[in-house]
């Protein structure tokens, strides 16, 4: 679940609980619900600052209805949170899983000591002859 959202307006830290979009082609401004996921060209607005919303002269405010109390989870909510669990249950462990894969790699050891050059941290090395 995300992290609740909060107001776009700066140094208001309240959580937000409606949607601001513009449509710029029409002149106007719309102002709905809070959208259920964050996009860049949208605002998020507290109830204090989505009430005192002012459009520019000539714009056009469509102010969506607003549910009353905020929505709980519904029953799809719910039958899609069962099946995650059931699906989450029903994986093998991981040790199960990577049979027929190739194995982790054993740490890496330091190279053999082996004749060269050293330039700072890196180090030339010659081919044997």
């Amino acid at each position: 679940m995300g992290a609740i959202r909060l107001c776009s307006r700066s140094a208001c830290r309240n959580s937000a609980v409606a949607t601001l979009t513009y449509v710029y082609a029409d002149s106007t401004a719309v102002l709905g619900p809070l959208a259920t996921y964050a996009e860049p060209h949208c605002y998020d607005l507290c109830e204090q600052h989505a009430g005192s919303l002012t459009v520019p002269r000539g714009w056009e405010v469509l102010r969506l209805a607003m549910p009353a109390t905020p929505a709980g989870p519904g029953p799809d909510d719910l039958l899609a949170l069962a099946n995650a669990v059931r699906e989450a249950a029903s994986r093998p462990p991981a040790s199960e899983t990577n049979q027929g894969q190739r194995s982790a790699h054993p740490a890496l050891e330091a190279p053999a000591a082996a004749e060269g050059t050293r330039r700072g941290h890196l180090r030339i090395l010659r081919e044997p002859s």
